[in-house]
């Protein structure tokens, strides 16, 4: 046997830090604070200012391993956390600051965090948590110079107490470096724990061309909330690789972004579904008031994207581009880029493969699973529908804490998404539901996302949710919530002649359910939960032929 010749070269977030300051001192950082200032500093500054909250932090007398919280929106400082706490031998805990009270309290509680890091302006949600959890060192961000609470730490004068000279323990690239919990849509919220191996192949696999191709000539905007899923790597991917970073704050209305993106020239953006649907709504109403002359991508996750969304964007030369991803698989899964031998397709083929969930990206492996019980792997032609499973080095094994939770795997251990889908032959993923909201009407499945697709393909439509809900007769039923644009007069009839051509006649919504707006998760996702609760009646009637 012949052993590698190769450098044992850990791959730990240390080095991507090292090498921001090495190559990248000059570009800059661009952040939206409260009063709507933009603040501005280059990755030189803010490589001082991570040793220096890296060895403010040292000093605490944490243990390699403990949890330090975050509690911020989108900006320099939390990109500072990012990498001083995981650099420093301890975990980077991300809470989602739209959850209720009770559940951040169990979040923090079951990762046991030692320290929690927390914005001024989210101090009336911290002050109605900070009874319920036991913290040693709460830090508070002033942004407004409001005054903080009694025994709290200023983050700038904190940091300021130490300086530039830190030296990094010694880090394994196993070790833990920060850890996110599930939406917790069903039960509690289930933590996941990211390697510093993990988070940088991450990283590298998503900043492909094959996938967001994000270089050092690009102005990036991740709208996504740092809290969720580490923003789909995009921070740590623009620091490897030097591009400019613009952070939105807590400022996330469409008009908002669309300034934002036309002030700094922003080039490559990532956001939800619902925040590019209310962002392109608002840039046609008055196209001529933004420069939007640079932005020519953006990057959608969190729920499948209607091909009229991408068809719109594409109208305005910006080309959508969406994948698939998951808490447990530390960001992007699956990104639907063109391959070679689809761009001499018709476009309606090239869309409709661009409206997929698209092929796994680079070091990630997808399959579709019989949803009989069986776990037959089933066929990648387009037809067969199971659950999909991914696996990859920075998909989960195991969930923390949750031993009752190893249902979640198979045994030959595949991460079990609860995703429905299909793959065709060339690799691309098709979502078809969710396993939960599947309806199943007259032992046959009926997918909620392509008729919600169907129903966003309506220029009147903004927003579209399916639900199935109980008939005495067909099991299941599917009815529409939806949410019609500004201005828009659409009646129910309407839209079932608007999508009665492709579908089965029994597929179609039995009923249509005007509403001013949909239920959201904590992330932005329609919450159909709520819609099941609010109309989950019997329906009287036969299903249609």
């Amino acid at each position: 046997m012949i052993e590698s010749t190769m450098m044992d070269f850990p791959l730990v977030l240390p080095h991507i830090l090292e090498r921001t300051r090495h190559l990248f001192g000059e570009v800059e950082v661009v952040s939206v604070l409260p009063d709507h200032s933009h603040h501005r500093y280059h990755y030189r500054d803010f490589y001082d200012r991570t040793l220096r909250l890296a060895n403010a932090l040292s000093a605490l007398g944490l243990h390699s391993g403990d949890r330090v919280a975050t509690l911020m929106w989108n900006h320099y400082v939390h990109l500072e956390s990012y990498f001083a706490i995981p650099s420093a031998g301890f975990v980077l805990h991300t809470l989602n600051l739209r959850l209720h009270p009770e559940d951040i309290a169990y979040l923090i509680h079951h990762a046991d965090d030692q320290v929690v890091i927390v914005d001024d302006i989210l101090l009336p949600l911290w002050q109605k948590v900070a009874p319920l959890v036991s913290i040693k060192t709460v830090v508070v961000v002033s942004w407004t110079g409001s005054p903080i609470p009694d025994g709290a730490i200023n983050y700038e004068t904190w940091i300021h107490g130490y300086g530039t000279d830190f030296s990094y323990p010694a880090i394994l690239e196993t070790a833990a470096a920060g850890m996110c919990y599930t939406s917790g849509t069903t039960g509690k919220p289930k933590g996941v724990v990211y390697s510093h191996r993990a988070l940088i192949l991450q990283a590298l696999s998503v900043g492909l061309g094959a996938v967001l191709s994000i270089t050092p000539q690009d102005t990036v905007c991740p709208i996504v909330p740092m809290f969720h899923i580490n923003a789909w790597g995009i921070p740590v991917l623009s620091a490897m690789v030097g591009a400019r970073l613009v952070f939105p704050g807590p400022y996330l209305g469409p008009a908002q972004l669309l300034q934002l993106f036309s002030e700094e020239q922003v080039t490559k953006a990532e956001g939800i579904p619902t925040i590019w649907m209310s962002v392109l709504q608002e840039y046609e109403k008055s196209p001529e008031a933004w420069d939007l002359s640079l932005l020519k991508e953006i990057g959608s996750g969190g729920a499948p994207v209607p091909e009229s969304l991408i068809q719109s964007y594409d109208a305005h030369d910006i080309r959508l581009l969406q994948g698939f991803g998951m808490t447990e698989t530390a960001g992007v899964a699956t990104f639907s880029v063109l391959q070679n031998t689809l761009t001499s397709e018709s476009l309606a083929t090239q869309y409709a493969y661009r409206a997929k969930a698209g092929m796994p990206i680079p070091l990630a492996e997808t399959r579709i699973v019989s949803l009989d019980g069986d776990q037959a792997v089933l066929p990648q032609d387009n037809q067969a529908i199971g659950e999909l499973q991914v696996r990859g080095p920075f998909v989960a094994r195991s969930y923390y804490n949750r031993p009752d939770t190893q249902g979640n795997w198979t045994e030959d251990g595949w991460f079990r998404t609860g995703d429905v889908a299909a793959i065709d032959s060339k690799g691309y993923v098709r979502i078809v539901d969710r396993t939960k909201d599947l309806i199943k009407s007259g032992g046959e499945w009926i997918s909620s996302v392509d008729l919600e697709n169907a129903l966003m393909a309506h220029p009147g439509v903004k927003e579209a949710a399916v639900i199935g809900v109980p008939h005495p007769k067909w099991q299941e039923r599917p009815i529409a919530a939806v949410v019609l644009k500004d201005n828009a007069h659409v009646a129910e009839s309407e839209l079932v002649r608007f999508i009665s051509d492709r579908f089965p006649k029994w597929w179609l919504p039995d009923r249509i359910i005007f509403l001013p707006e949909l239920p959201k998760t904590s992330t932005g996702k329609f919450l159909k939960t709520a819609l099941r609760e609010q109309f989950a009646v019997n329906q009287e009637g036969s299903q249609p032929k």
